[in-house]
């Protein structure tokens, strides 16, 4: 890694470093029903919000009742979002007469959207209608977000909880998220995306001169160009900013029109990183032990920054086969140097390895530059971080209450290893918490590897993959675990957009967000029935440089032991066949 990359790197980590702990504390008094500041403007809209939608604010739930609240939501908000994709050419905002979405593909994105996953199968500026971008994408893109937050904080109100049998009111949760947290950022990220020149627009597409006519395939020579424009500005901003990753254009943030200038490629990068970043403060500061959410940031950071670093250093180490073809490859200052295919010239090496390395850690999914053209360890990274359980910081909420899943594992685990009963903040760890752990930790890894496997051994699976062999391998991998990972980003060369991936896909994205919400829920709801046991000689402090160790090994080790065997078979093998090995 050159100095310029290191540079780059350390300020974006710097920055998220920054902002952690005041957007934390933010965020943690919005939840505590104080929202600062904007608790003024918009307190008495929520209060209308609850009357007209029949809402007892002050009303208690269950984990049962919370975990009903959720599906309820999450299906009604599938079923909106088909039947818009569905008629949206008799509805209005389609300037440019898009169709009906098919109805595997529509079933698809109706369930990547909803679950925070963002995976699409499809080309926005050619699929979906202004309308069905701005209140079906868009609107997801918020709703989904507050559920990953609303969750995270009723399991913090069940671990904090004495003897108590509720974990708080979903539906204002939900509120809460969107209204004081994810809306006034958007509007605002928004606002500055418009001034670099990011589109919002309802016009419909423009026809332009070229600068320099070309000839197509044909040898028809081409002076003009159709270039889709729209409210563009509006869907970018809480796609970074909510941790989705959704497009409004095909290539995603890699299009001048979603990343024009210096300024939005920080923008974007940084907005991935704030939120996940911010709860973890958040984490500590609602326990009422802020050193428990620096415990959590510091394991992540741990695992995050090498992963950075392999990323960085891959690309830049560059090819071996374009050097065989006296492609110059060396950095200087006039070049970036390294593997540049797939790559945006302005990004360069180190600005697209840490995106694609912060994306997949944070389950965004937007890219900046094409996964499928990394070296194979480079390409390792993104696929690494996504399996891990998208915990290294993840998206916002779910990042917290997935790494918790292995914070229970790491405390049963060291719990046998001294002969105790394993406790976490003076609550017992039993066998329903492991049980449940379990199940969030392992569900999605089995619907990762069954449809990997599937798609490997029938023909509309293998007709997907533009590449055989490790690299194949190695596609269909990456498109399952993006999916049961909640992430949406993707090796470029697969074809999805078939009945046989949409429908496996999606049903991949439902076991990647629910068999962790429900399962973490009932730990939320079986820990709040508990009492707060005070500190022994033996117990184990979760607050410790030890304990951030621990904590991180034990991600490492339960994903190595669950995906390794598919890795080596993929991007491993892959590197020694283009080393020569």
């Amino acid at each position: 890694m050159n100095t310029n990359n290191l540079i780059q790197c350390l300020f974006y980590l710097l920055a998220m470093l920054a902002v952690t702990k005041p957007l934390g504390w933010y965020i943690a008094k919005v939840y505590e029903g104080e929202a600062p500041w904007l608790g003024r403007v918009f307190g008495g809209f929520e209060k209308f919000l609850y009357r007209i939608c029949g809402v007892d604010s002050k009303e208690e739930m269950n984990w049962k009742i919370y975990a009903k609240a959720v599906m309820v939501f999450s299906t009604v908000s599938v079923l909106a979002l088909y039947f818009l994709q569905r008629i949206q050419n008799l509805l209005p905002l389609n300037p440019t007469a898009m169709t009906p979405v098919a109805p595997d593909l529509a079933w698809n994105t109706a369930m990547s959207f909803t679950t925070n996953t963002d995976w699409q199968s499809y080309g926005g500026e050619t699929t979906m209608s202004y309308l069905t971008q701005m209140c079906g994408m868009v609107v997801q893109n918020f709703a989904s977000a507050a559920v990953g937050m609303a969750v995270m904080v009723a399991l913090i109100r069940g671990m904090r909880a004495v003897k108590g049998k509720t974990i708080g009111n979903f539906w204002v949760d939900l509120c809460r998220g969107v209204l004081y947290i994810l809306l006034p950022i958007s509007v605002i990220l928004a606002v500055v995306f418009v001034s670099q020149g990011i589109p919002q627009t309802f016009k419909t597409s423009q026809t332009v001169t070229l600068v320099q006519p070309t000839k197509d395939s044909n040898g028809k020579m081409v002076t003009e160009q159709v270039i889709a424009t729209g409210p563009v500005a509006s869907q970018l901003s809480i796609k970074q900013i909510g941790t989705n990753g959704g497009g409004y254009f095909n290539v995603n943030s890699a299009h001048p029109y979603e990343n024009p200038s210096p300024l939005t490629m920080f923008l974007e990068l940084f907005w991935v990183l704030a939120i996940p970043s911010a709860l973890c403060y958040t984490f500590g500061k609602m326990l009422g032990d802020t050193r428990q959410g620096w415990v959590l940031w510091a394991a992540m950071t741990l695992i995050f920054i090498p992963c950075v670093w392999l990323a960085v250093h891959s690309e830049q180490a560059g090819n071996p086969a374009f050097t065989n073809m006296g492609v110059d490859q060396t950095y200087s200052a006039t070049q970036s140097g390294g593997n540049m295919e797939g790559k945006d010239v302005r990004a360069g090496i180190a600005t697209s390895a840490f995106w694609g390395t912060a994306v997949t850690a944070t389950s965004n999914g937007s890219v900046v530059s094409m996964h499928d053209s990394y070296t194979p360890l480079g390409g390792l990274v993104p696929l690494v971080l996504i399996k891990l359980g998208e915990v290294i910081y993840g998206g916002v909420g779910c990042g917290i209450y997935g790494v918790m899943v292995f914070v229970i594992i790491a405390v049963f685990m060291a719990g046998l290893m001294v002969g105790r009963t394993p406790e976490y903040m003076g609550k017992k760890i039993e066998a329903y918490e492991v049980k449940m752990a379990s199940v969030a930790a392992l569900i999605p890894s089995f619907f990762i590897l069954f449809g990997t496997a599937i798609s490997l051994l029938v023909k509309p699976g293998l007709a997907g993959l533009a590449n055989s062999g490790a690299h194949g391998l190695s596609e269909a991998l990456y498109a399952f675990a993006s999916a049961g990972g909640n992430n949406g980003s993707a090796f470029a060369g697969l074809t999805a957009s078939t009945p046989f991936w949409d429908t496996m896909m999606g049903l991949t994205i439902f076991a990647g967000r629910f068999w962790v919400i429900i399962p973490v829920l009932a730990i939320a709801g079986s820990l709040a029935q508990k009492k707060v046991h005070p500190a022994s000689p033996g117990t184990l402090p979760t607050h410790t440089p030890l304990f951030v160790v621990f904590l991180a090994c034990t991600i490492v080790i339960v994903g190595a032991l669950t995906f390794f065997p598919a890795w080596s078979l993929g991007p491993v093998v892959e590197h020694f066949l283009m080393i020569g090995a």
